[in-house]
């Protein structure tokens, strides 16, 4: 039973790749040409340089037409992944040309993440975080403490439910950047969602849920109704610290326990 779970875990976020071109395909076939093409170039299938096959191969290959073959070229180009020369046909740009703020590349990226991808992802945390909580301690409204404060009871009731436990924990590190009172931060609230979530998704992988962390949160949360700036920044880093920590243990396990 437990080869099984672990083998459930080791799995679970590539089957996300699954469920994203069963929700695309259902959406239109070039969306699903966008999530299989994108994931296999995101992947190293397709390396930087590469050619990619021609039309009519990548449409076989696809099962789909040229013309829906073209739309979903045209949304990987938009994200700077892939370019059309003359004569040479399209090719995958290298990766420092890519958007990989996008929603789409960072599902795509951290399918199969390794630990470079997670430290990746969490120092991208620790750059906008601990300053949000900073001017959250500083600037937030009465609301703004109070919305924290629900959400935080929303996680004390799901704590031992880690697919349920994601919706509140992403809510409470959202509203803590739309609580800085600036709106150019408060927009990095959608900005890095997926990333967000995909640390969420990795750590959630500890078996037994995510009652450990509610005393850091339940410490940020305190800090802030305090007016504490320099406390409330050390309590997300803590967090944030804890977070990173249960995410090496979800991957480590994995490749011990790797057929």
């Amino acid at each position: 039973m437990k080869n099984e779970r672990n083998r459930a875990a080791r799995l679970h976020n590539r089957s996300l790749i699954g469920e994203r071109i069963a929700t695309r395909t259902a959406a239109g076939l070039h969306g699903m040409v966008v999530e299989r093409l994108g994931f296999l170039i995101a992947s190293g299938e397709f390396k930087a340089g590469d050619v990619l096959p021609n039309a009519d191969e990548l449409s076989a290959r696809l099962g789909v037409g040229r013309s829906v073959l073209r739309e979903g070229l045209k949304v990987l180009s938009g994200k700077g992944m892939i370019e059309a020369r003359p004569k040479t046909g399209t090719r995958v740009r290298p990766r420092s040309e890519w958007n990989h703020l996008d929603p789409d590349l960072l599902a795509w990226r951290y399918a199969v993440p390794d630990v470079k991808d997670v430290g990746s992802i969490f120092d991208l945390r620790r750059a906008i975080e601990p300053a949000a909580a900073m001017m959250c301690a500083k600037r937030s409204e009465p609301e703004q403490i109070a919305r924290l404060a629900a959400i935080l009871e929303e996680m004390e009731a799901t704590a031992d439910d880690s697919d349920k436990f994601a919706a509140p924990d992403l809510a409470f590190h959202q509203t803590l950047l739309r609580g800085t009172g600036n709106e150019l931060i408060a927009s990095l609230a959608s900005v890095v969602e997926m990333a967000l979530l995909i640390s969420f998704r990795l750590s959630n992988d500890n078996y037994g849920g995510q009652r450990h962390s509610l005393p850091l949160h339940r410490t940020v949360l305190e800090r802030i109704v305090a007016g504490d700036e320099e406390g409330a920044r050390l309590a997300v880093i803590a967090l944030l610290n804890d977070a990173e920590a249960d995410v090496r243990r979800v991957l480590e396990r994995r490749q011990h326990t790797a057929p």
